[in-house]
């Protein structure tokens, strides 16, 4: 209900002719992600939950975890170039990211960014749904790992190690740059709040306004780090643990659908979106 709140919100604001931010671009792609990750993973842990039994075919299986982990990967990639943007946007005009800052200022080249990072995920993923499928496929594979309602099969090859080494690398350059940007937006604020009393009134509200979108991007970023690093070493354990063990797997789906489900409270307790409405064009 919180992503859909959020998401009526921003198409409001687009079919009213009102003046879109540029984290707004970022944000209505996360929040679409977001909405696909808990409507994949919610709906058939939930009837599981309710002790229903073989209610997806192989293809069901196939597709509910191929758009899962599009999902995933789309709400990584927003929540990475949301935190970077807002980092250099409020970086000092004569740092190194003055051209690129400058150039970020046209919202044509974010739309095409992160329009790309959907085909990349839709391509990437094309793997997960060969080694899905439904728990009544009897065929023997090196290590079976059961959910619920399907079955993962791992392969020993080569093309399944490479597959998760990119997996893996896409993951750690993200969280790299999230923690870098992270890292860059609590310095740069420090930095202003020391100098505060030294800027001119005409430049207060626009220097607050950013202050209170990088506090919102700082919070939205240390939840998905929280939630992901939780969540990866839980799936860690899952995969080393021989024996399938519930209470890992029901935890591995409560902590997956933490950020996504957090992340529009966490928006709007920073957003004041009545006052959006004296921004229009």
């Amino acid at each position: 209900m919180g992503n859909f709140s959020l998401l009526c919100n921003y198409v409001y604001l687009h079919f009213s002719g009102y003046r879109s931010r540029s984290t707004d671009i970022f944000l209505r792609h996360l929040i679409v992600a977001n909405s696909l990750v808990i409507l994949s993973r919610g709906i058939p842990e939930t009837m599981a939950a309710f002790g229903k039994e073989h209610f997806l075919d192989d293809l069901g299986c196939k597709l509910v975890f191929y758009v899962q982990w599009v999902g995933r990967g789309v709400s990584m990639d927003s929540t990475c170039l949301l935190s970077v943007f807002q980092a250099i946007t409020i970086s000092s005009r004569s740092s190194i990211w003055a051209q690129l800052k400058m150039k970020m200022k046209d919202l044509t080249y974010m739309e095409p960014s992160i329009i790309l990072c959907w085909v990349l995920h839709l391509l990437l993923t094309v793997r997960i749904p060969v080694l899905i499928t439904d728990k009544r496929n009897r065929k023997n594979f090196s290590k079976t790992i059961h959910f619920q309602y399907c079955s993962l099969m791992l392969r020993e090859n080569t093309t399944g190690t490479l597959f998760a080494a990119l997996t893996l690398s896409h993951d750690i350059l993200c969280l790299t740059f999230m923690i870098w940007a992270n890292a860059s937006m609590v310095l740069i604020l420090y930095r202003h709040k020391k100098q505060a009393h030294y800027i001119q009134r005409q430049n207060s509200s626009r220097a607050s306004a950013e202050t209170r979108a990088s506090q919102r991007i700082l919070a939205l970023v240390s939840a998905f780090v929280f939630f992901y690093t939780l969540s990866s070493t839980l799936n860690a354990c899952f995969t080393l643990i021989d024996k399938t063990s519930l209470w890992l797997v029901d935890s591995i789906t409560l902590i997956s659908a933490g950020f996504p489900t957090v992340s529009p409270f966490i928006l709007m307790s920073h957003e004041c979106f009545l006052c959006r409405l004296t921004w229009k064009k």
